[in-house]
């Protein structure tokens, strides 16, 4: 368990596979797979993993937990009685729009995974810098 819980991020970041705005093919598609994992009532959810921004700052990504109700994610009610969230996650809102479900996130991510435009490929080599290099 962490020192501290973690925070969301304030706002969803500008690569956030939920966010409506972000091109498709950013995202190797092993992260696109993860999302619909959040999809469904709680009882029917087959992640109880908290999804992390990509950025790899520690924190909450914020398009995750914007897409629909937070206290409606597994991982969130989990994650703030375990002490790894902070409680504030379960009141995260964002006027960011955002795709609705994680497979309606996955599959419009997975479209052009084989020929991103060049939106795309600008996004990619962005994080890669971010990154350090690293894919």
């Amino acid at each position: 368990m962490a020192d501290t819980p973690a925070l969301p991020r304030k706002t969803p970041c500008a690569s956030c596979p939920y966010r409506r705005s972000v091109p498709s093919g950013v995202w190797d598609e092993c992260e696109y797979a993860k999302l619909p994992a959040y999809d469904g009532d709680v009882p029917e959810q087959t992640s109880a993993r908290v999804f992390t921004c990509h950025q790899q700052d520690g924190s909450v990504c914020a398009g995750w937990l914007g897409h629909r109700d937070p206290l409606d994610l597994l991982a969130v009610r989990i994650g703030i009685t375990d002490g790894r969230l902070d409680p504030s996650c379960a009141e995260y809102t964002t006027t960011v729009p955002l795709w609705p479900t994680g497979a309606e996130a996955a599959r419009h991510g997975s479209e052009a995974i084989d020929h991103p435009d060049e939106r795309a490929r600008e996004t990619i080599a962005k994080l890669n810098c971010t990154r350090g290099g690293h894919g």
